[in-house]
């Protein structure tokens, strides 16, 4: 069990599993679902159930469900995108996705008909759940859940292929800011008061500048392909340029809704995490390496990884400061 668990870890660390190590149900999943990213979706919803806190008629079992929910949703999303590029072409094992870390079907993980099976089951599970929190909440709910579940689809998915035309970096922060923020408020509170919306937008910042980073290291591979990302589009320089500028915007916006009152004072915990983010613009402003750094798990993939350091940590300290707002509520006057 303590191997199991330990293997659990690297896998949420790297998205890999080291050769040699055995192949338990758990990890295999974690790898198939790309399991490695789901904090961001963790650290979502919880933003939006602790801006919650205080409101009234507020449910925590309804908050339960819907976190379970846009847990499920990820995964599901993860895997239609594999899908999907497996079908379309994208995905070979000579393509990017299947250097960084194992493709769910290429790698042997599981078949492509037990591949659709585990998206239609965690999609049912999801139903379920969108049923049950419409019935307890209206309409709403849904119309969030479907506005995700359209982006998510047609991120790569014929005929849009909001990927392949520049969307998908803004589909990505209206999924993981306004919808998933502002849907986990609306399923607790019941209610979504305009100022949600505007405090979910800092952290759809910092998850759109992963995508950002992810993408500007397929930008040779893709280009090759015709996928024209964002990166694509805007070329290299230009592309990383606005992911620094996306990585600064976020404390740049938290600072200012804390001035304006809209957030707790505790939220400038986000600015222990400025250390980290000095340390990754200078990244982005260099070259990427030749070849990958002893011991480094997802090459060809560099950029990526060095944004998600900074949105795990300042993501962090932003649920800390929520969390210490709702113990000892400090605001400015406004």
């Amino acid at each position: 069990m303590a191997l199991a668990v330990q293997n659990w870890g690297e896998i949420l660390r790297t998205q890999n599993l080291s050769p040699g190590k055995p192949m338990d149900l758990v990890s295999r999943w974690l790898l198939i679902t790309r399991a490695s990213v789901f904090p961001m979706t963790l650290t979502s919803g919880a933003i939006g159930g602790l801006l919650a806190i205080g409101a009234p008629h507020t449910n925590w079992l309804y908050f339960g469900a819907a976190l379970l929910g846009l847990l499920l949703a990820h995964a599901a999303n993860n895997m239609i995108n594999d899908y999907f590029d497996l079908e379309g072409g994208v995905d070979t094992e000579t393509y990017v996705r299947a250097l960084y870390a194992p493709h769910p079907v290429l790698s042997g993980l599981i078949s492509k008909t037990g591949l659709i099976l585990a998206i239609a089951i965690v999609n049912l599970i999801d139903l379920a759940l969108l049923v049950f929190l419409t019935e307890r909440r209206g309409w709403p709910v849904a119309l969030f859940a479907l506005l995700g579940l359209f982006i998510s689809v047609f991120y790569v998915a014929p005929p849009l292929q909001l990927k392949h035309r520049g969307l998908g970096e803004p589909g990505v922060f209206l999924v993981w800011g306004p919808l998933m923020i502002g849907g986990s408020y609306y399923v607790t509170a019941g209610t979504l008061p305009p100022w949600v919306l505007v405090a979910s937008l800092p952290y759809a910042l910092l998850v759109a500048t992963v995508l950002m980073g992810k993408h500007v290291d397929k930008l040779e591979a893709d280009t090759a392909k015709g996928i024209r990302t964002l990166p694509v589009i805007l070329g290299r320089e230009r592309a990383l340029f606005l992911t620094q500028q996306l990585l600064v915007s976020f404390f740049v916006f938290v600072v200012c809704l804390v001035l304006t009152g809209t957030l707790s004072v505790w939220t400038l915990l986000v600015l222990l995490a400025v250390p980290r983010l000095w340390k990754v613009l200078k990244v982005l402003s260099r070259p990427r390496p030749e070849a990958a750094p002893p011991n480094y798990p997802l090459w060809p993939l560099w950029y990526v990884a060095w944004c998600f350091l900074v949105t795990r940590r300042a993501g962090a300290l932003f649920v800390v400061g929520l969390i210490l707002d709702a113990i000892f509520p400090v605001r400015l006057p406004t």
